[in-house]
């Protein structure tokens, strides 16, 4: 029976790279998903009968069941209760618990080894490697955590107790990076002293507590523009951290899962970065934006959905721009229904283009048009859609901004050099949106005020549901 434990490691490894791999379309993303987990049943399983085999000592076996059933309870209820719009909080949490949990079991195992060394340690491990890997460990798994949990509410946009909302802080003054490397450098010298004393719980606990201090500093000056990038990178460091602790006890396929979920959230941030044409530094060290924000002083008419309703008569060219406002007001099945019917009135081409930091989250604005089971085909990334809107008849703009604005095309300012989505070379221009106010850049919107622009003031879903009334009523 013992034969067959490597086979299951690999299996599970397979899984996993096979999942990662569907995960990178939008079409084959659930199956990948169903890859990933399956994956993961396959790797707990087979650590679990490897265990029993072994006879290792001091197993609680009812320990290990009772937390397999609550964990797939707490995780089961949170998925189903969890609305599409909060994904990106709960991946933010998930990369904190991943964190946390691969914090916790480095430093259980490293106690285990300095407190009886008699116990075997993995083939071409010494006490020190396996202490210093524990430290980086915790280093990364707790930082995650902290990190994760301001970032699910800095996503939320605050804290209510009571009845009492409590707006989470973008707070960054210049002072606060210093502070951050001499945290960083601190826990890294605690971490080479406790190679010579690595029973010394003090140095454990400073770890511990500085490593949580800096989630927390890291995060706490970010807006919200930029948590796409941080998501990712949340992501990224929970891999990391699984990856050190599969190294500490001696599991390949924690190694692999590990360096595969960080791998390839490193390199999701960077595409990130570059699609907002800012560096991973000037991410985690600069505001966006800043206190710099532009004052709104132009003024624009608004129209009614009844004249952007004849707009739509006979256009054969559609292209719909989801926002992050599309997500606060959930309108992503009114949006999909307005596709529809101008296809099914007057054969429209309507196609979605998705732009790489739109929302909160990487791929955001696909998981809710999946939802809305908007086609596949028709989510069109942004270099791919860019030469189609000065032959689009019609751009209807969802609550987006940033990634719409013309300014970026200028060589200064907050939004300077980022892609963008090129709406303002359609022929007409509808934008849904509350207000003129300015983007998380700061900066006002030209895209506005064009001639050909018309403005839907008031909450994304009343307006898509005024709009499809008046299309089915021209």
């Amino acid at each position: 029976m013992a034969a067959w434990i490597p086979l299951g490691y690999l299996g599970a490894t397979a899984l996993f790279i096979l999942g990662l791999k569907k995960l990178g379309h939008p079409r084959t993303a659930p199956r990948g998903n169903q890859y990933g987990a399956l994956g993961m049943l396959l790797a707990v399983i087979t650590t679990v009968v490897d265990m029993g085999l072994s006879g290792e000592r001091g197993v609680s076996w009812g320990l290990i069941v009772a937390g397999l059933v609550i964990g797939s309870i707490i995780g089961l209820v949170m998925a189903v209760r969890a609305k599409m719009t909060d994904m990106p909080e709960l991946v933010a949490l998930f990369n904190g618990f991943g964190g946390a949990a691969s914090a916790l079991v480095a430093l259980s195992e490293t106690w285990k080894y300095v407190e009886d060394p008699t116990i075997a340690l993995p083939v071409g491990l010494d006490r020190q490697v396996i202490v210093v890997a524990a430290g980086f460990s915790a280093l990364v798994g707790w930082t995650t955590l902290t990190g994760s949990i301001l970032a699910m509410f800095k996503l939320k946009g605050g804290l209510e107790i009571r009845g009492t909302w409590y707006p989470t802080p973008d707070w960054g003054p210049p002072w606060l990076n210093p502070v951050k490397a001499l945290m960083l450098l601190a826990v890294v010298m605690l971490i080479l002293l406790s190679i010579g004393d690595p029973t010394n719980w003090i140095y454990l606990l400073t770890i511990v507590a500085l490593s949580c201090l800096l989630g927390l500093a890291l995060v706490l000056p970010i807006g919200g523009a930029d948590m796409p990038v941080v998501v990712s990178l949340l992501n990224s460091l929970s891999g990391i951290a699984a990856a050190f602790t599969g190294f500490i006890i001696g599991n390949p396929v924690l190694i692999v899962a590990g360096s595969l979920v960080g791998a390839s959230g490193l390199i999701l941030t960077f595409i990130m970065c570059r699609a907002m044409n800012r560096t991973l530094p000037d991410v985690l060290f600069k505001a966006y934006g800043g206190s710099t924000r532009e004052k709104v002083t132009r003024t624009k008419m608004g129209s009614d959905p009844e004249e952007v309703a004849m707009i739509m008569d006979g256009a054969q060219k559609v292209i719909i721009v989801p926002g992050y406002g599309m997500a606060v007001s959930q309108c992503q099945h009114q949006v999909k229904e307005l596709g529809d019917l101008l296809y099914e009135r007057y054969g429209t081409e309507v196609k979605y283009a998705i732009h790489p930091v739109a929302g909160r989250m990487p791929g955001h604005m696909n998981v809710l048009l999946a939802e809305a089971n908007v086609p596949y085909e028709q989510l069109i990334e942004m270099d791919e859609i860019n030469p189609g809107f000065p032959e689009c008849d019609v751009a209807l703009v969802v609550g987006a901004n940033d990634t719409c604005n013309p300014a970026a095309r200028e060589g200064e300012g907050p939004l300077a050099g980022m892609p963008i989505l090129d709406v303002d070379l359609a022929r007409t221009v509808v934008i849904v949106k509350r207000s003129l106010s300015v983007g998380y850049a700061g900066v006002d919107n030209d895209l506005f005020y064009l001639d050909k622009t018309m403005m839907l003031f008031g909450d994304g879903r009343a307006m898509m549901t005024e709009l499809n009334s008046a299309v089915k009523d021209a």
